[in-house]
């Protein structure tokens, strides 16, 4: 943990004026690794190389997935986040047995990272910014963080593979380190991936 941050700073975020500059860019630093695909460098016998990533689908920033709507139908948020929680102690991944339970003064969980004055590589306030998102469009909690890997449940994750795609760009531009680069996944593959999940993960190096 480190310095809070002011709430004024994830509100000041223009999310969707963010992430279009962001993908431009993005695209531009990549688009020579979507598009041309050289002969793989040799590797040692018995690896395999590394699978061709075509990039997203997408030409300009397409805009936020729209969001999952809410039923009576299903978990809530609540239910969403204890059962990720018990499911992270029972298997101890992560190192998440040796965690502490932080009671944060936070009316939702997605400003909790700012108000603790989370210490990572991410981009904290975009990173509050987008979880506020994701809140609001697929009922998705904030559960536990550990070093630099941040855990979030999702009670309504999207399902279609339009929706899909477009929720896997707005993960590559939380410029996680894990996210299609560690270990590295075609981005349609870590795509269809996402359909029904109700846990994400991202992590920083």
């Amino acid at each position: 943990m480190g310095r809070p941050l002011s709430l004024d700073h994830v509100e000041a975020v223009r999310l969707e004026e963010v992430l279009a500059t962001d993908f431009a860019e993005y695209r531009r630093r990549r688009l020579p690794f979507w598009t041309d695909y050289p002969t793989p460098a040799p590797v040692p016998e018995g690896i395999e190389p590394w699978p061709h990533d075509p990039g997203p689908p997408f030409e300009r920033w397409p805009g936020l997935t729209p969001q999952m709507p809410l039923t009576s139908e299903g978990p809530t948020p609540q239910e969403t986040a204890a059962s990720l929680l018990a499911g992270l102690i029972e298997t101890g991944r992560f190192g998440l047995d040796e965690c502490r339970l932080v009671l944060v003064p936070a009316q939702r969980s997605s400003d909790a990272l700012a108000l603790i004055g989370w210490s990572a590589e991410a981009p904290l306030p975009l990173l509050c910014a987008l979880l506020r998102s994701w809140e609001d469009r697929f009922g998705a909690q904030v559960v536990a963080l550990f070093g630099s890997e941040l855990h979030v449940s999702v009670a309504r994750p999207p399902v279609g593979a339009e929706a899909v795609n477009l929720l896997a760009l707005e993960h590559v531009l939380s410029t996680a380190d894990n996210i299609v680069d560690d270990p590295p996944t075609p981005f349609p593959d870590y795509a269809a991936d996402l359909v029904g999940r109700t846990s994400w993960s991202f992590w920083w190096d």
